[in-house]
Protein backbone atom coordinates (compact mmCIF):
# COMPACT_ATOMS: atom_id res chain seq x y z
CA UNK A 1 0.00 0.00 0.00
CA UNK A 2 2.80 2.41 0.82
CA UNK A 3 4.45 2.00 -2.55
CA UNK A 4 1.13 2.28 -4.39
CA UNK A 5 0.57 5.55 -2.57
CA UNK A 6 4.04 6.81 -3.49
CA UNK A 7 3.57 5.80 -7.12
CA UNK A 8 0.39 7.83 -7.13
CA UNK A 9 2.14 10.77 -5.52
CA UNK A 10 4.87 10.61 -8.15
CA UNK A 11 2.32 10.80 -10.93
CA UNK A 12 0.53 13.62 -9.16
CA UNK A 13 3.78 15.50 -8.75
CA UNK A 14 4.21 15.41 -12.51
CA UNK A 15 0.52 16.16 -12.93
CA UNK A 16 0.38 18.97 -10.39
CA UNK A 17 0.50 21.49 -13.19
CA UNK A 18 -1.85 19.54 -15.44
CA UNK A 19 -5.03 19.99 -13.45
CA UNK A 20 -7.01 23.22 -13.44
CA UNK A 21 -10.51 24.28 -12.45
CA UNK A 22 -11.06 26.29 -15.59
CA UNK A 23 -11.12 25.47 -19.27
CA UNK A 24 -7.97 25.71 -21.41
CA UNK A 25 -7.98 28.98 -23.33
CA UNK A 26 -9.24 28.91 -26.89
CA UNK A 27 -6.86 29.48 -29.74
CA UNK A 28 -3.97 27.27 -28.64
CA UNK A 29 -1.67 26.81 -25.67
CA UNK A 30 0.16 29.69 -23.98
CA UNK A 31 3.90 29.98 -23.64
CA UNK A 32 5.45 27.41 -21.35
CA UNK A 33 6.95 29.83 -18.84
CA UNK A 34 4.62 31.83 -16.62
CA UNK A 35 5.44 35.49 -15.99
CA UNK A 36 7.88 35.87 -13.10
CA UNK A 37 5.39 38.05 -11.22
CA UNK A 38 2.71 35.38 -11.02
CA UNK A 39 1.91 33.81 -7.66
CA UNK A 40 2.08 30.07 -6.92
CA UNK A 41 -1.56 29.37 -7.76
CA UNK A 42 -1.35 31.34 -11.00
CA UNK A 43 1.82 29.47 -12.03
CA UNK A 44 0.01 26.15 -11.56
CA UNK A 45 -3.00 27.44 -13.46
CA UNK A 46 -1.00 28.77 -16.40
CA UNK A 47 0.96 25.56 -16.91
CA UNK A 48 -2.15 23.45 -16.43
CA UNK A 49 -4.03 25.28 -19.15
CA UNK A 50 -1.14 24.92 -21.56
CA UNK A 51 -0.78 21.20 -20.97
CA UNK A 52 -4.51 20.49 -21.09
CA UNK A 53 -4.88 22.60 -24.20
CA UNK A 54 -2.36 20.45 -26.05
CA UNK A 55 -3.82 17.17 -24.77
CA UNK A 56 -7.38 18.16 -25.64
CA UNK A 57 -6.39 18.75 -29.26
CA UNK A 58 -5.84 15.03 -29.78
CA UNK A 59 -5.86 12.79 -26.73
CA UNK A 60 -6.26 9.69 -28.90
CA UNK A 61 -2.93 10.39 -30.61
CA UNK A 62 -1.18 10.68 -27.24
CA UNK A 63 -2.80 7.44 -26.08
CA UNK A 64 -1.48 5.68 -29.17
CA UNK A 65 2.01 7.07 -28.62
CA UNK A 66 2.53 7.91 -24.91
CA UNK A 67 6.17 8.79 -25.57
CA UNK A 68 4.96 12.07 -27.06
CA UNK A 69 3.71 13.10 -23.63
CA UNK A 70 7.31 13.65 -22.56
CA UNK A 71 7.54 16.53 -25.04
CA UNK A 72 4.56 18.22 -23.39
CA UNK A 73 5.99 17.66 -19.93
CA UNK A 74 9.31 19.20 -20.98
CA UNK A 75 7.51 22.18 -22.51
CA UNK A 76 4.82 22.95 -19.94
CA UNK A 77 5.73 21.30 -16.63
CA UNK A 78 9.52 21.13 -16.39
CA UNK A 79 9.97 24.94 -16.44
CA UNK A 80 7.91 25.06 -13.23
CA UNK A 81 9.57 22.15 -11.41
CA UNK A 82 12.81 22.62 -9.46
CA UNK A 83 14.49 19.29 -10.24
CA UNK A 84 17.67 20.16 -8.34
CA UNK A 85 15.88 21.15 -5.12
CA UNK A 86 13.80 17.98 -5.27
CA UNK A 87 16.89 15.83 -5.88
CA UNK A 88 18.71 17.57 -3.03
CA UNK A 89 15.82 16.75 -0.72
CA UNK A 90 15.69 13.12 -1.85
CA UNK A 91 19.44 12.54 -1.44
CA UNK A 92 19.56 14.36 1.91
CA UNK A 93 22.97 13.97 3.57
CA UNK A 94 24.24 12.09 0.51
CA UNK A 95 23.92 15.25 -1.59
CA UNK A 96 26.76 16.85 0.38
CA UNK A 97 29.15 13.97 -0.31
CA UNK A 98 28.14 13.41 -3.93
CA UNK A 99 30.42 14.75 -6.66
CA UNK A 100 29.09 17.35 -9.13
CA UNK A 101 28.91 14.61 -11.78
CA UNK A 102 26.96 12.28 -9.46
CA UNK A 103 24.54 15.08 -8.62
CA UNK A 104 23.91 15.83 -12.27
CA UNK A 105 23.48 12.16 -13.18
CA UNK A 106 21.08 11.61 -10.29
CA UNK A 107 18.95 14.64 -11.21
CA UNK A 108 18.72 13.53 -14.84
CA UNK A 109 18.13 9.86 -14.01
CA UNK A 110 15.52 10.57 -11.33
CA UNK A 111 13.54 12.98 -13.50
CA UNK A 112 13.57 10.76 -16.58
CA UNK A 113 12.72 7.69 -14.53
CA UNK A 114 9.65 9.44 -13.12
CA UNK A 115 8.65 10.63 -16.58
CA UNK A 116 9.22 7.30 -18.34
CA UNK A 117 7.39 5.26 -15.71
CA UNK A 118 4.49 7.56 -14.90
CA UNK A 119 4.27 10.19 -17.64
CA UNK A 120 1.82 8.24 -19.79
CA UNK A 121 -0.77 8.54 -17.01
CA UNK A 122 -0.98 12.26 -17.77
CA UNK A 123 -2.94 11.47 -20.94
CA UNK A 124 -6.11 10.74 -18.98
CA UNK A 125 -5.88 13.63 -16.51
CA UNK A 126 -8.74 16.10 -16.87
CA UNK A 127 -9.62 19.35 -15.17
CA UNK A 128 -12.73 18.08 -13.38
CA UNK A 129 -10.74 15.85 -11.03
CA UNK A 130 -8.92 18.53 -9.09
CA UNK A 131 -9.87 21.56 -7.07
CA UNK A 132 -7.15 24.18 -6.57
CA UNK A 133 -7.53 26.41 -3.54
CA UNK A 134 -6.37 30.05 -3.64
CA UNK A 135 -3.00 30.74 -2.02
CA UNK A 136 -2.19 33.94 -0.20
CA UNK A 137 1.55 34.54 -0.06
CA UNK A 138 3.45 37.41 1.54
CA UNK A 139 5.31 39.56 -0.97
CA UNK A 140 8.65 38.64 0.62
CA UNK A 141 7.92 34.94 1.18
CA UNK A 142 10.29 32.39 -0.33
CA UNK A 143 8.11 29.34 0.25
CA UNK A 144 4.48 28.59 -0.55
CA UNK A 145 2.04 25.71 -0.42
CA UNK A 146 -0.67 25.26 -3.01
CA UNK A 147 -3.46 23.16 -1.55
CA UNK A 148 -5.51 20.96 -3.84
CA UNK A 149 -8.09 18.25 -3.56
CA UNK A 150 -8.03 15.36 -6.04
CA UNK A 151 -11.06 13.21 -6.84
CA UNK A 152 -10.19 9.55 -7.34
CA UNK A 153 -12.04 7.33 -9.80
CA UNK A 154 -14.12 5.88 -6.94
CA UNK A 155 -15.28 9.34 -5.92
CA UNK A 156 -13.07 9.67 -2.83
CA UNK A 157 -11.28 12.99 -2.41
CA UNK A 158 -7.63 13.16 -1.39
CA UNK A 159 -5.71 16.11 0.01
CA UNK A 160 -2.69 16.87 -2.20
CA UNK A 161 -0.45 19.81 -1.29
CA UNK A 162 2.33 21.14 -3.49
CA UNK A 163 5.37 22.88 -2.04
CA UNK A 164 6.91 25.66 -4.09
CA UNK A 165 10.01 27.83 -3.74
CA UNK A 166 10.53 31.30 -5.14
CA UNK A 167 13.46 31.37 -7.58
CA UNK A 168 14.83 34.20 -9.77
CA UNK A 169 12.78 32.63 -12.59
CA UNK A 170 9.57 32.53 -10.56
CA UNK A 171 7.81 30.00 -8.33
CA UNK A 172 8.74 26.35 -8.84
CA UNK A 173 7.34 23.15 -7.33
CA UNK A 174 9.70 20.70 -5.62
CA UNK A 175 7.63 18.44 -3.34
CA UNK A 176 4.12 17.00 -3.05
CA UNK A 177 2.38 15.74 0.09
CA UNK A 178 -0.54 13.31 -0.22
CA UNK A 179 -2.58 12.79 2.94
CA UNK A 180 0.46 13.83 4.98
CA UNK A 181 2.99 11.71 3.05
CA UNK A 182 5.84 13.68 1.44
CA UNK A 183 7.20 12.20 -1.76
CA UNK A 184 10.64 13.75 -1.11
CA UNK A 185 10.86 12.42 2.44
CA UNK A 186 9.69 8.93 1.46
CA UNK A 187 12.17 8.63 -1.38
CA UNK A 188 14.92 9.98 0.86
CA UNK A 189 14.33 7.11 3.27
CA UNK A 190 14.20 4.46 0.54
CA UNK A 191 17.09 5.79 -1.53
CA UNK A 192 19.17 6.48 1.57
CA UNK A 193 19.01 2.84 2.67
CA UNK A 194 20.09 1.64 -0.76
CA UNK A 195 22.86 4.24 -1.09
CA UNK A 196 24.29 3.15 2.26
CA UNK A 197 24.21 -0.50 1.17
CA UNK A 198 25.29 -0.17 -2.47
CA UNK A 199 26.62 3.35 -2.99
CA UNK A 200 25.12 6.25 -4.91
CA UNK A 201 26.48 5.09 -8.28
CA UNK A 202 24.52 1.84 -8.01
CA UNK A 203 21.27 3.68 -7.31
CA UNK A 204 21.91 6.06 -10.21
CA UNK A 205 22.56 3.13 -12.57
CA UNK A 206 19.32 1.47 -11.47
CA UNK A 207 17.41 4.65 -12.29
CA UNK A 208 19.25 5.05 -15.59
CA UNK A 209 18.32 1.47 -16.51
CA UNK A 210 14.63 2.37 -16.24
CA UNK A 211 13.83 0.97 -12.80
CA UNK A 212 10.86 2.62 -11.13
CA UNK A 213 11.87 5.00 -8.32
CA UNK A 214 9.22 3.39 -6.10
CA UNK A 215 11.02 0.04 -6.46
CA UNK A 216 14.46 1.26 -5.36
CA UNK A 217 13.77 0.79 -1.66
CA UNK A 218 12.11 -2.60 -2.03
CA UNK A 219 14.93 -4.68 -3.43
CA UNK A 220 18.64 -4.68 -4.00
CA UNK A 221 19.93 -3.97 -7.47
CA UNK A 222 22.39 -6.12 -9.25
Amino acid sequence: MRYATMAMSTMLLAAALVFAQGTPPAGGAPAAAAPAGEGPTEVVQTAAQGMLGELDKNRDAYRRDPSKVSQLVDKYLLPHFDTERAARGVLGQHWRTATPDQRKRFIDAFYHSLLNNYGAALVDFTSDRLKIFPTNVDANAKNATVRTEVKRSNGDRVSVNYYLFRTPEGWKAWDVVIDGISYVNSYRTDFGEQIEQQGIDSVIKRLESGEKPSAIGKQSGG
